[in-house]
């Protein structure tokens, strides 16, 4: 794939991440019965809880990635036993 269109790939879903984050902290400070801020903090705001949700989100997938391998694995061994 060329690389202009992984990075506009890329942007697109950062946008739209950053739209949904915005979408659910307008409904979640109607909900608690807070004014929603101006648009350009709501903006800052969204794009500081998008990128920490994908930071979360990328050091669980690793830890579950690993913790799949190492059951995997161990699985895979016991099977086998000494000597096979």
């Amino acid at each position: 794939m060329d690389e202009q269109i992984k990075k506009n790939v890329r942007k697109l879903a950062r946008d739209a991440e950053n739209k949904v984050a915005r979408s659910l902290l307008r409904w979640k400070y109607k909900k608690v019965g807070k004014p929603v801020p101006a648009e350009h903090e709501l903006e800052n705001e969204s794009r500081y809880v998008a990128e920490k949700a994908h930071q979360v989100i990328a050091k669980r997938g690793k830890t579950i990635l690993n913790e799949l391998k190492r059951v995997y694995f161990k699985d895979d061994q016991k099977e086998e036993g000494p000597g096979e």
